[in-house]
């Protein structure tokens, strides 16, 4: 298969993979996700605290995540700081990546799951062609929504199911919490990029409660930003298209860290918080869709990132 040019290890030289587009040599140096142009990764394993239609619904099986290093937003709540800001992990060839996925398939991964994957493009569409032939499950592509539109366009032949985060309506909430003043309107065409490539749900016939085909949009309910969160609904109810795709609002958040510079988010959400989301989705007819439990707000839902697979 002809690699797209924003697909090809030349990118590393001129970096333009995410929104952004700091043009790092990142041979000579890191880009704005911290990243050279080696391949790092942290975890890869059967995961299943993801939407039931990703993990399955049974202690067996489960998605098969790959979780990489670095990230192209900074949020300062980020539950996987270790990896994303810290970039603990393994440093891997195209080739090894491409075992890791076969040998997760082999596992009973019902998919391959590339966590933040953006800053790696090139090495992963590597070892994506190199087991075309064998990989027969699908790749989940799981980012936090900020991407840029003509990446996810180029990855049209390569992606099954999208599954962004939606973080905010408010940039000025983006740029507080996550360094990204152009958030909303970004994630939102590359979103409905997503959407418009990959179609309405689609489930395996061999297991129809397993998604083969589609987009969940992911959506966590932050400290005090139910408004926020109201909004968002109100976008994306009035402006996609309904019926193609899904909506996951998740009630999980976790300060990990006591943050003297953000101290309101110093504290799980409310039930009262959480339900007002949840109704406001209701009226708004998103219902098609997932929603947690209050007890997902736990740290060990966050796995251990100890090398494990790789």
């Amino acid at each position: 298969m002809n690699t797209p040019d924003i697909l090809s290890f030349d990118t590393y030289r001129n970096c333009s993979l995410c929104p952004r587009m700091c043009k790092a040599d990142r041979g000579l140096a890191t880009g704005f996700c911290g990243c050279g142009d080696v391949l790092t990764a942290a975890r890869a394993a059967l995961h299943h605290w993801e939407e039931p239609c990703i993990s399955g619904a049974s202690a067996s099986g489960g998605s098969g995540t790959v979780f990489f290093s670095g990230c192209t937003l900074g949020c300062c709540f980020c539950q996987n700081h270790k990896i994303s800001s810290g970039h603990f992990g393994r440093e891997m060839t195209a080739e090894e990546l491409g075992q890791v996925f076969l040998r997760l398939q082999d596992q009973g991964a019902y998919n391959i799951n590339l966590v933040t994957p953006t800053q790696y493009l090139p090495h992963i569409i590597s070892a994506l062609d190199q087991v075309r032939l064998k990989l027969t499950i699908p790749v989940v592509y799981n980012c936090g929504g900020y991407e840029r539109a003509e990446t996810v366009k180029a990855l049209k032949d390569y992606v099954d199911i999208w599954l962004p985060d939606f973080k905010y309506y408010d940039n000025r909430l983006a740029q507080r919490y996550s360094r990204a003043a152009d958030y909303f309107e970004t994630a939102a065409a590359a979103i409905r990029q997503m959407i418009d490539q990959t179609g309405a749900p689609v489930y395996q016939s061999v297991s129809p409660g397993l998604l083969a085909k589609g987009v969940i949009i992911r959506h966590m309910v932050l400290p005090g930003q139910r408004r926020d969160s109201i909004a968002l609904l109100e976008w994306i109810s009035g402006s996609l298209p309904r019926g193609r795709y899904m909506i996951s609002l998740m009630s999980q958040y976790t300060p990990y860290i006591r943050n003297r510079e953000f101290p309101e988010l110093n504290r799980r959400i409310t039930s009262y918080e959480y339900g007002k989301v949840v109704d406001a989705a209701i009226r708004l007819g998103l219902t098609q869709g997932f929603m947690q439990e209050k007890s997902s707000a736990r740290e060990e839902y966050t796995p251990p990132f100890d090398l494990e697979g790789l």
